[in-house]
C-alpha cells in the first residue's frame, strides 16, 4: 500500500511542528495559484474558471499519490499552450465544444500516463534531450508571450499558433489599441517584476490583482472599453464523464502523447531538483507517472484540463517551508473557498493584468545561457536546439517537439555509427596502453603488434566502419605486423551482424598468418563472444582480462595465471 499510496510513508512519522509550515506554504501557493490558474486557462483558450477547476481535484489526487513532497501541481503555461495548439484546428476557442474537447484531452493524457507508469515506461522521457527541451521551451515561451498581446492591446486579434502570424495579426491591430488596457498591462508587468526582485516571497501577484480590481471598479474603466474577466460561475466543479468520440480521440492522440511526455518531464524535473536541494530521495519516476496521470484523469471528471508540476509554485512551496504533500491540501482549500465565496470579487479583474501575470511568469523560460554553453563545446547539439526553436516558432508547436526528438535520435545514431576508434601503445616505463595520438612522444611503438580500442557497442550500424578502420591500420603497419589485439573494455554489446563480421575478420586474418586477440571484454560481451560462435574461431587462449596479458602472451614471455584464465573465460553459457 505504501508503494501506491506514498503519503502512508510519511504520515505515521509526521511531526506536529511541520503542520504550521505545511499550512503556510499551502496557503501561500494557493493565493498565487488563484490568479495564475485563471491566467493559464486563458492561454488554453478556456474560460478563467477552468483554471480554478484544474487547481482543485488534480491537486488533491497528487497529494495522495505523488512522491515529491514539495512539488506543486496544477495548470501551467506550457501545457496550457499545448492544449490551445491541439484544439485550435478543430473547434472555436471558448465554445462549449472546445471545453468538451479539452476535458477529453485531459482524460487521454491521464490514461496514457497511467498506462506508461504501470508498464514502468518512465525512461521514455529520456528521448527528450535537453537541447530539444530548451529550444522547444524557449520558443513556446515566446509564443505564449505574444499570444497575450491581444489582452495587452485591448483588442481582438486573430488566433494562431505560429509566431510570424501572431506577430502580423497583432501589428495590424495596433491602431485599435485601447490605451487604458495597455497602461494597465504595462503597469502590472512592472509591479510584478519589482515585487519579484525586492520581495520574492511576498505574494506580489495577488496584490497586483487586488489593486487592479479596485482601480477598475472605482474608476468604472469597463465603460471605457477595458476588457474584464466578467462573471465567473460560483460553486465547485461537478462530476461529468468526458464525451468519448472516436474521431476526436484519433485527432487528439498525437498531442495527447506529446502532452503526457512533456507534462511528465516537467514534473520529474521539478521533483528531482527539489529532491537534490533537500537531500531527500523520495521521488519514484514510475509512481510519478501514475500520480500525474491520475491527477489528469480524475481531474477531467471534474472539469479540469491537463495539469502537471509548476516550476514557480514548487519553488515557492519549498522555500516557504513545505514538508509534505499536506501543503497541497491547504492550497486546494483556498481554491474551494474561492469557488464557493470569492468568484464575484474577480468580476472587475482586467484581462490585461492576467496577461501581465502570464508574460512575467513565462519570460524566465526563455533559456539564453544553455545555448551559449553549447556554442562553446557542442555545436552539433546547438544546431538541434536552434532547429527545434525555429520549427516550434514557425511550423508548429507539436511539429517542433517531434522534429527535435527526431533530430536528436538521428544525431545519436550518426555518432554511434562512427564512434571513437583509437590505436593504443604502451607508455614507456609502465603497463598502461593509451591512445598514441594523445601520448605520442611517450609511447613505445611496435611494428609487429597493433593494439586498437573501439569505444562503442558493435552493431549493424557501425560494423562496416569498424572493419574499414581496422584494415586501414593493419595496412599501415605493413608486412612486419604479426598480431592484432582488440581492447574491448568499451564494447558493451555485439549484435549478430557485428559478431558475424568479427568471425569473418578473424578467419581472414588467420589466413594471412596474423594472430587476433581480445582483451578486457566485460561480462555481457564475453557472453556474446561465447554464444555467437566467436570463441570457436578466436580460441579461448586468445581471450584475456588485460591488454598487457595479451601482449605478454603474444611475446611468448608469460602464460596467464589460472585466476586470469578463470576471469577471462567466465560466461553465462557455461553455468
Amino acid at each position: 500500500m505504501r508503494r501506491f499510496l506514498p503519503f502512508l510513508q510519511w504520515l505515521p512519522t509526521y511531526d506536529r511542528k511541520w503542520l504550521g509550515k505545511d499550512m503556510i506554504a499551502g496557503l501561500t501557493v494557493g493565493i498565487i495559484l488563484i490568479p495564475q490558474g485563471m491566467a493559464y486557462a486563458m492561454i488554453a483558450g478556456l474560460p478563467p474558471v477552468y483554471g480554478l477547476y484544474a487547481s482543485l481535484v488534480p491537486v488533491v489526487v497528487y497529494a495522495i499519490l505523488g512522491t515529491s513532497r514539495q512539488m506543486a501541481v496544477g495548470p501551467v503555461a506550457m501545457d496550457s499552450l499545448l492544449v490551445a495548439a491541439a484544439l485550435a484546428p478543430f473547434v472555436t476557442s471558448g465554445g462549449e465544444n472546445y471545453v468538451v474537447m479539452a476535458l477529453l484531452l485531459a482524460f487521454m493524457v491521464g490514461a496514457i500516463q497511467i498506462v506508461l507508469g504501470f508498464l514502468r515506461m518512465g525512461f521514455l522521457v529520456n528521448f527528450l534531450s535537453k537541447p530539444v527541451i530548451s529550444g522547444f521551451t524557449s520558443a513556446a515561451a515566446i509564443i505564449i508571450i505574444f499570444s497575450q498581446l491581444k489582452h495587452l492591446l485591448g483588442t481582438s486579434v486573430e488566433r494562431s499558433g505560429l509566431f510570424h502570424e501572431m506577430l502580423y495579426n497583432a501589428m495590424v491591430k495596433i491602431p485599435e489599441t485601447n490605451l487604458l488596457d495597455l497602461t494597465i498591462g504595462i503597469a502590472g508587468i512592472m509591479a510584478i517584476v519589482l515585487f519579484k526582485r525586492w520581495r520574492p516571497r511576498f505574494p506580489g501577484v495577488l496584490v497586483v490583482v487586488i489593486v487592479a480590481i479596485l482601480f477598475v471598479y472605482a474608476m468604472g474603466l469597463q465603460s471605457y472599453g477595458v476588457k474584464i474577466v466578467g462573471l465567473i460561475p460560483t460553486g465547485l466543479p461537478h462530476f461529468q464523464l468526458p464525451q468519448f468520440d472516436v474521431p476526436s480521440i484519433i485527432k487528439l492522440a498525437p498531442i495527447a502523447l506529446t502532452l503526457a511526455l512533456i507534462g511528465y518531464l516537467e514534473a520529474i524535473s521539478i521533483g528531482k531538483s527539489l529532491e537534490e536541494k533537500n537531500g531527500e530521495e523520495t521521488v519514484d519516476p514510475n509512481q510519478e507517472l501514475i500520480a500525474i496521470g491520475s491527477s489528469n484523469l480524475l481531474g477531467s471528471l471534474f472539469q479540469s484540463y491537463p495539469v502537471t508540476g509548476s516550476f514557480s509554485r514548487s519553488a515557492i512551496n519549498g522555500s516557504v517551508g513545505a514538508k509534505t504533500t499536506l501543503s497541497l491540501l491547504f492550497s486546494s482549500l483556498m481554491i474551494v473557498i474561492t469557488l464557493l465565496f470569492l468568484t464575484p470579487l474577480f468580476y472587475y479583474l482586467p484581462n490585461a493584468v492576467l496577461a501581465s501575470i502570464i508574460m512575467v511568469s513565462v519570460v524566465g523560460l526563455v533559456d539564453v545561457e544553455y545555448p551559449k554553453s553549447l556554442w562553446a563545446y557542442r555545436k552539433d547539439e546547438l544546431a538541434i536546439l536552434i532547429l527545434t526553436f525555429l520549427a516550434t516558432l514557425f511550423i508548429g508547436i507539436t511539429q517542433g517537439i517531434l522534429l527535435g526528438v527526431l533530430l536528436s535520435l538521428l544525431l545519436m545514431v550518426y555518432k554511434s555509427s562512427k564512434p571513437h576508434f583509437a590505436v593504443l601503445g604502451k607508455i614507456e616505463g609502465s603497463d598502461y596502453y593509451k591512445n598514441i595520438d594523445r601520448f605520442g612522444e611517450d609511447i613505445d611503438v611496435r611494428n609487429d603488434l597493433l593494439v586498437v580500442r573501439f569505444d562503442s557497442q558493435l552493431y549493424f550500424g557501425n560494423k562496416n566502419y569498424f572493419k574499414k578502420l581496422l584494415y586501414k591500420y593493419i595496412a599501415a603497419k605493413g608486412e612486419g605486423l604479426k598480431g592484432i589485439i582488440l581492447n574491448a573494455e568499451a564494447i558493451n554489446y555485439i549484435d549478430s551482424s557485428a559478431a558475424q563480421m568479427l568471425i569473418r575478420i578473424i578467419e581472414d586474418l588467420h589466413d594471412k598468418n596474423l594472430q587476433f586477440y581480445i582483451a578486457g571484454a566485460i561480462g555481457p560481451t564475453r557472453d556474446i563472444i561465447f554464444s555467437s560462435g566467436l570463441i570457436d574461431v578466436l580460441s579461448k587462449k586468445h581471450l584475456f582480462v588485460q591488454t598487457k596479458e595479451a601482449v605478454a602472451y603474444f611475446d611468448d614471455t608469460t602464460v596467464p595465471s589460472p585466476l586470469s584464465e578463470k576471469v577471462a573465460y567466465q560466461n553465462l553459457r557455461r553455468r
